[in-house]
């Protein structure tokens, strides 16, 4: 039986997709963990030896799809895809899978979640960095594209720099419109002033 660990990243952010990761070791890699906790060269190293090393895929739900569905039922979304792709790959149903968190995702297999698995198995682990270090680099790109929001820096998460920057420029087509932050910017800018013109 195979073991597959899945993992999310981007739940919170203001921007941007949310992505996740599924991935299968079939030797160990030292140093895996918790993303979060890992320093940023010290993460890419590792998604560098995990993508050579291990069988992995991904699988992401839009900003549509997370304003449309809601950011859990979006991040399960994302789960899905990226199991379903590296089923495909694996070409079996036999399978261990382990999912970061409380919630069962709904993959389609039986899978065992386990409250901050990132931390304790190396498969939600490797998971874990693939997912944040692909992301990051996409909100990096999207920096590019989108000048003034700093997505290279904070990713889309809701950093005092990135509030100001929703306030003084509005949202650009990345921003979730559902996220209140965004909305309340949204609603302050299509709300009509309320000073009259003097007769």
């Amino acid at each position: 039986m195979l073991r597959i660990g899945i993992d999310e990243v981007g739940r919170g952010p203001l921007a941007g997709p949310v992505l996740a990761a599924a991935v299968h070791l079939p030797e160990p890699i030292p140093g895996l963990g918790d993303s979060k906790c890992i320093e940023v060269t010290e993460r890419e190293r590792l998604a560098l030896l995990i993508r050579s090393h291990a069988i992995w895929s991904l699988g992401a739900a839009s900003v549509a799809e997370i304003d449309r569905l809601n950011i859990l039922a979006a991040s399960h979304l994302a789960m899905r895809r990226a199991m379903r792709r590296l089923a495909r790959q694996l070409g079996g149903t036999a399978f261990e899978i382990l999912v970061d968190g409380h919630l069962d995702p709904d993959l389609g297999w039986p899978c065992r979640c386990i409250i901050g698995g990132d931390g304790l198995e190396p498969e939600i682990g490797a998971a874990s960095i693939l997912a944040k270090v692909v992301r990051d680099r996409l909100l990096a790109r999207l920096g590019a594209r989108h000048p003034g929001y700093g997505f290279e820096r904070h990713a889309g998460y809701a950093t005092a720099a990135h509030r100001a920057a929703l306030e003084a420029l509005g949202a650009c087509v990345h921003h979730r419109r559902s996220f209140a932050p965004v909305r309340l910017v949204l609603s302050s800018r299509a709300s009509p002033s309320r000073t009259r013109p003097a007769p």
